[in-house]
This record gives C-alpha cells, structure tokens and sequence, in this order.
C-alpha cells in the first residue's frame, strides 16, 4: 500500500510541476507533506536523512554572497567589459559564457558557478536587447557538461569519491575530462546552431555598448572591496576544500556570514535575507521529501538491484545498463539518492570476483551527471536557474527546456557510451 501510494504521490506531482499550473514549489512541498501524512515518510527521519541540508544551505549562503556582491555593480562591470571583448556579437557571447560556465563548473561546482554567472548574463542580455532564454539554457547545459568532469564538479562524483579511495580528483579529470570536452563541443555547437537566427543585435546597440565606460557601473569601494574580498576568499577555499577537509557548506557558509558582517552598514541584513530565491529553496526541500519517499518504500533499491539482476554481472553490459538508466532517471529524479544506492551495490560486485570496478563507476558518474540536462528538475543548477530566470522577468518552462534538453543528454550518453566501450569495456570482451 505504502509503495502504490508513494509512486503515486510522486507521478502525479511531476505532473503538476511538469505543467506548471500551480507554483512547482508548492507543489513539491504538499507532495512531500502527503507522504508524510499517509504514512510513507517519518518526519524526524525526513529532516534528518531524507531532506539533505547541505545543498539547501550551500544554495542559501551562495544566494547571499551573489546578493551583496551585485549591489557594488561588479557583475555590470563584467558583463560589459567581456561584451566588448568580442564586441557585442551574441553567438560568440553564448559561446563565451557557456566555456566559462562548463570551465568554473569543473574546479568549482556546477551550483556555484551558475549563481555566479547568470547575474552576467541577465545584465548582458538587457544592455544588448536580447533574450535572455538561449544563454540560460546553454548555462544549465555547460554546467552540468563540466561539472561531470571532476570529483567535485558534482555531488554524485563527490560521493562515488568518498567511497571509492582510489579514485582521486586527478583520477576524474583523467578519466572523464576527455569526453566531458567532446560532449561539450558537440552541445555547444548544436546550440550555436539552433539559436543563430534569433540572436541578432542592432549595429546601434552594439557602437553603444563599444562606448559604455564599465567603471562607471562599480558602487561605493568599500562595498566592492569587501564583496570582492569575501567572495575571491570563498573561492579559494572551493578550489582549496580536498587539502582543508573542510564541507563545501562549512565553507559557503562562512563566507556569506563574513560578508553580511562587513557590509551591515551598506547593506541591511533584512534586504539581503527578502533578496534571498526562498521559493527555489522551499522547491528543493519538497524535491528533497518526494524522492525520498520513493528511498523509504525501496523504489530505488529495487531499479539498482534489478539493473544488476538483468546483466548477470557482466561487466560490459552491466557498464552500459548503469549508464543509461543512471542518465534516465536523473533526469526525473534527484541524482543523489540514485547514486547512494548504487554505490553499495556495485561495491558488492566484488564479492563475485570482480577485480575491476571502475568502468562502472565511470558509467555511474557520467549518467548520473550528464542525465542531469534531461529535464528541469534533473540537476540543482537547472533548478537555480530557473528561479533567477523568473525573478527577472525572462522565464523559461518545463517544456521549453525539455526540448533542448532531452536530445542533449541523448547525444551525451551516446557519445559516453561510445568512450566507455572504447576505453573500457573493448579490452573485457
């Protein structure tokens, strides 16, 4: 009974948040509350093991550090000085910011990196007249691409790391760095393409944007000055978190409490909280409820061990079944429970004399990430984005980015499939 009302509770609110009818965030919370009222979910055990603070609080802190910076007019001063870098032409823009998403994604992670970027971009694309939607959705793209390519890109890689020692950060970039730049290529390209008749700026526009004096935009020094500080400092420690043993959120956490204390008088601590993308937060924990509901009753358990079951634990085959319904399901789902429930299984293969596990692993690692480009709600930063999108008035829907995003992650586990079998699984058969 649990399990029929579990998976019923969950279809029929990706429906709703599917079609966008009713906010998603409300949606994913009364779909959480359900479980909880009938039975499926504990509330002590929701908040404690299903409900994964880690990523709400990294968002929360990052959200503030973003907040605060924008207000001293860094992000304008960017914005326009890489506009006149390639001179206001928009597909060379898009393909600018999206390199510098999928490269910051990799050595940062994917979260961080759009929170950062798409204030760039929104203020971008207002100077120059254009939409906003290509470069949003080649974001999402380009940050789940480059977040694949390292340990801790990614959170399912972070996690497989932790689990498996040998595999070190040099190991994922060695290992996933070379496809991750072929996919990227392929995707890029194909969105160049798909958007180069939309994206056209007058020869106005862009004599005016070449004339724009960028520090004209930069606020007060001290705000900037402390901004800049507090936010360079964060970032170091990102880069810097496998030598400190530190948590991502420790981290995060820190730095967004550091800046809201230097900047009290420049900024009011009550404007920075409202500023705060509360409702993309309520929509993660609501995720967060509805997936777990699905753990609790053993859905998850069940794909992962079936997966096994159907291979015989042949590892080419079972390689390949990983990556495709890791990829799949990530993109209904959230990647993290998926991937928590593989990692013992796989661990298990060892058991049955299995010497060499890290094909699988990297099939693991590239579906559960790369599957994240799916749908919208396949990837927290698709999520994120989503949410800046609305609040600036240049919303895309569920079915809008479905129809970049399926043949996306289509192209990205043919062309992973492909590097598997070659790299990995020719040398077993």
């Amino acid at each position: 009974m649990e399990v029929t009302a579990a998976f019923l509770i969950f279809v029929i609110s990706y429906i709703f948040i599917m079609t966008e009818k009713v906010n998603r965030a409300l949606v994913a919370c009364f779909g959480g509350v359900l479980m909880l009222f009938v039975g499926v979910l504990d509330l002590d055990a929701t908040f404690v093991e299903h409900i994964d603070w880690h990523t709400i609080v990294l968002l929360l802190s990052m959200m503030i550090l973003v907040s605060i910076t924008s207000q001293s007019g860094f992000f304008e001063y960017v914005a326009i000085k890489v506009a006149q870098l390639i001179r206001g032409r928009p597909i060379l823009l898009l393909i600018f910011t999206a390199t510098m998403t999928g490269v910051g994604s990799a050595f940062l992670n994917n979260v961080t990196m759009v929170l950062l970027i798409v204030p760039i971009i929104l203020t971008l694309t207002r100077m120059l007249e254009v939409s906003a939607i290509p470069y949003l959705l080649a974001t999402i793209l380009a940050s789940n691409i480059g977040g694949t390519a390292t340990l801790i890109g990614d959170p399912p890689n972070l996690m497989i790391g932790q689990a498996v020692d040998h595999l070190t950060f040099n190991s994922f970039l060695v290992h996933l760095g070379p496809v991750v730049i072929v996919v990227f290529i392929v995707v890029m390209v194909g969105v160049a393409l798909l958007y180069r008749k939309q994206l056209t700026v007058s020869v106005d526009k862009r004599k005016a944007l070449m004339s724009m004096d960028p520090k004209a935009y930069l606020g007060e020094a001290p705000l900037l000055f402390k901004s800049l500080m507090v936010l360079t400092m964060t970032t170091v420690g990102f880069m810097l978190q496998p030598i400190l043993q530190v948590e991502l959120t420790s981290i995060a956490m820190a730095g967004a409490l550091l800046l809201m204390l230097l900047t009290q008088r420049e900024q009011d601590t009550e404007e920075v909280l409202g500023s705060v993308e509360w409702v993309t937060l309520f929509f993660f924990i609501g995720l967060f409820m509805l997936v777990g509901g699905l753990q609790e009753v053993g859905i998850i358990d069940e794909i992962a061990k079936s997966i096994i079951y159907y291979t015989e634990g042949d590892v080419p085959k079972t390689s390949m079944l990983i990556l495709w319904v890791s990829g799949i399901l990530s993109g209904f789902v959230d990647n993290i429970p998926f991937v928590a429930a593989m990692i013992p299984v796989i661990l298990e293969f060892q058991e049955y004399g299995m010497q060499d596990l890290d094909p699988l692993w990297w099939a693991l690692a590239l579906g559960a990430c790369l599957g994240g480009n799916g749908t919208l709600i396949g990837a927290s930063s698709n999520v994120i984005v989503a949410g800046l999108a609305i609040k600036a008035k240049q919303p895309f829907t569920y079915m809008d980015f479905l129809k970049i995003g399926a043949p996306t992650a289509l192209i990205s586990f043919i062309i992973s499939s492909v590097y598997l079998y070659v790299r990995y699984l020719m040398p077993l058969l």
